[in-house]
């Protein structure tokens, strides 16, 4: 992992749902959200990362997540994990993980840490961004191709149930 310094903004966002919801906070993740990312990935995902693995990216600037204050507490019900990595001297983004809650899509909170993520990236240099994803998930694909994400190459058998995994690439707005 590579850490860069970059300014931790704390963003709220108005929600899309017609029932005049109110606004997702998205900020940096903390160690009192682990549980409930946890949860997520573990509902979200057929291949969950574990526990582990997600408390191993705090402190990282685009482990972000998207808060609730819908109820009389605010709760998680998205994040997103995106890094740096080191290529060819220009750091290259990395967008590792990102998902929201079953009964919380469809309000623009993907597209909301999506966005907060890829700034975070920017910022700290990166050239461009990477990520995988299900070859079998339009939805996904088409986010991030609204994000000028686009495919590059196939990876087979990625998944453990042997569906492929597409490598999408995107090029930082100041290198287009």
């Amino acid at each position: 992992m590579c850490r860069h310094r970059i300014p931790l903004l704390v963003t709220t966002v108005s929600s899309g749902g017609a029932d005049g919801a109110p606004g997702i906070l998205i900020r940096p993740a903390e160690r009192a959200d682990l549980l409930a990312i946890h949860r997520i990935e573990q509902a979200v995902f057929p291949q969950p990362w574990p526990f582990s693995a997600l408390e191993s990216y705090l402190g990282e600037p685009g482990f972000l997540v998207a808060e609730s204050d819908t109820d009389d507490e605010p709760r998680v019900v998205g994040y997103v994990i995106a890094d740096t990595v080191p290529n060819h001297g220009t750091p290259l983004g990395h967008v590792k993980d990102l998902a929201v809650r079953e009964g919380d899509r469809r309000e623009g909170i993907a597209t909301a840490l999506l966005g907060r993520a890829l700034s975070a990236l920017e910022a700290a240099g990166a050239a461009s961004a990477k990520l995988e994803v299900r070859a079998e998930n339009e939805g996904a694909r088409q986010l991030y191709r609204r994000f000028g994400f686009e495919h590059r190459k196939t990876i087979p058998n990625y998944y453990s149930n042997g569906e492929d995994a597409l490598v999408m690439v995107r090029l930082s707005s100041e290198s287009t």
